[in-house]
């Protein structure tokens, strides 16, 4: 790494020139279903994906929740961890963590630094061919693989960005591949079905891999165990070769019960609302025993105990705010938000909830308010700042349509829609406020209440 960067003072501006030099590139909310480009960088930059074995992991739902539990066991273990999730909810740096923590600016602009010519390189290889440069979200991978082995780490936890076979960070081979649940999103990119998108997804297990699964639909079980089958992998089911035993809500979290591939761990607390943050705990437990023990060996009861309960998920059921209670949830599809409403009835005693929603356009508007209605008193609708939002009365028009106009109020600004939410909530006792919808405006939720302190009396 170049050591003559900036002071400290300017290191900030040096993270952030990396991500706008990024935003420079196609975003992603348009991505390559191609992995050459991506391939060809890391091959020029002598393949550090290859220095450190991956957990790569896939899924609909609950991929980055299963990574951080899944990094925080392995830190817990002593080992060195790299962990790339996707997207973030404020900086970039979020997204490329190193030993736990967001790479530092300084390291993020020295590596950016240190890629820029194979970036090129291959950018002007496309040119010639009449193809695309380097995308975002290709660029980014090449620059968090460089990242992890500049560190270095001892292994790599990383989350796929969209669908699996085609995504850029195919071109690492997990030594372990992790399968969350599988559902409908993204359909105009992976399918259709629950079934072709099983099958995009399936495209991360590499020959003699060990691949843990989440609780699938018999459609997506029936692709992973063909997947399985043609490399000569090895499979472990949630519900057959491991299992949640027991979730009981506790203060701050909850207590549950796992049997794993090589033991049952009795008693664990993890400081995650919802039961769906149980299985994914049961599932990283699974693939921290197929990493360290090829699922032999159990794992420590006190170091397993230490990494669940210093995990963290921000922005999944995170709080924000106190006196009213805010929470935020990056529930951005209808699986997602069903998980969210079941969370909000058994983790919380509100009497009456307020949901402060924005939807992306290629989301699922309507099921995703069909899922919140049960559980939610009022909508305010509003929109986050990203492009892709859908604005705000063509998003208060579905909400209505799924409940009831009465219930529904719009805000073209983000920060009137919850200034409006909490004086609601304050009004009354057993009342909270949910912001919801997507991750862009889970992000701008956040920033509001660190600048206002919400989380002080």
């Amino acid at each position: 790494m170049d050591q003559n960067l900036p002071e400290d003072d300017e290191y900030r501006d040096a993270g952030e020139a990396v991500f706008a030099a990024l935003l420079d590139r196609v975003g992603e909310a348009a991505p390559r279903p191609r992995l050459a480009p991506t391939r060809r960088v890391v091959e020029l930059l002598g393949d550090p994906q290859t220095t450190y074995p991956v957990i790569h992991i896939t899924g609909t739902n609950g991929k980055t929740s299963t990574s951080r539990i899944t990094e925080s066991i392995l830190r817990a273990y002593g080992l060195r961890t790299g962990m790339m999730t996707s997207p973030h909810l404020v900086r970039l740096n979020e997204r490329i963590v190193i030993d736990g923590e967001p790479i530092s600016d300084r390291a993020l602009a020295a590596n950016w630094e240190d890629i820029q010519p194979y970036l090129a390189m291959v950018d002007a290889e496309l040119g010639a061919k009449n193809e695309e440069p380097l995308t975002f979200f290709e660029a980014l991978t090449v620059l968090a693989f460089a990242c992890f082995a500049d560190a270095p780490v001892d292994v790599a936890v990383i989350e796929v960005g969209m669908g699996g076979e085609w995504d850029s960070t195919n071109v690492a081979d997990g030594l372990v591949a992790v399968v969350t649940p599988v559902a409908l999103d993204h359909t105009k990119r992976l399918g259709s079905t629950v079934a072709e998108i099983a099958r995009t997804k399936a495209g991360i297990i590499k020959p003699a891999a060990s691949v843990i699964s989440a609780r699938q639909a018999e459609t997506v079980q029936a692709e992973l165990e063909r997947a399985v089958e043609l490399t000569e992998s090895t499979l472990a089911s949630e519900g057959e070769e491991f299992a949640l035993l027991d979730s009981q809500v506790g203060v701050g979290g909850q207590l549950i019960t796992v049997r794993g591939l090589a033991a049952t761990y009795p008693d664990l607390f993890l400081p995650m609302y919802g039961t769906h943050q149980a299985h994914n705990a049961a599932v990283a437990i699974a693939a921290v025993e197929s990493f360290l023990g090829a699922g032999t060996r159990p794992l420590d009861h006190d170091i397993l105990t230490e990494g669940l309960a210093t995990a963290t998920s921000p922005g999944r059921l995170q709080l924000i705010g106190i006196e009213p209670t805010v929470l935020v949830d990056a529930a951005h599809n209808p699986h997602g938000a069903g998980a969210l409403a079941e969370a909000l009835g058994t983790y919380f005693h509100f009497d009456e909830v307020v949901a402060v929603i924005g939807i992306l356009a290629d989301k699922d508007a309507a099921g995703i308010v069909a899922a919140l209605a049960p559980v939610v008193t009022r909508f305010h609708v509003t929109q986050s700042e990203s492009d892709r939002a859908i604005p705000v009365d063509d998003l208060a028009d579905i909400v209505a349509a799924g409940t009831d106009e009465d219930a529904v109020s719009r805000f073209d600004d983000v920060a009137d829609a919850l200034d409006a939410a909490r004086t609601w909530a304050a009004d009354a006792p057993r009342r909270g406020v949910i912001v919801t919808g997507s991750i862009t405006l889970v992000g701008e939720a956040l920033s509001l209440a660190v600048a206002r302190e919400w989380l002080k009396k």
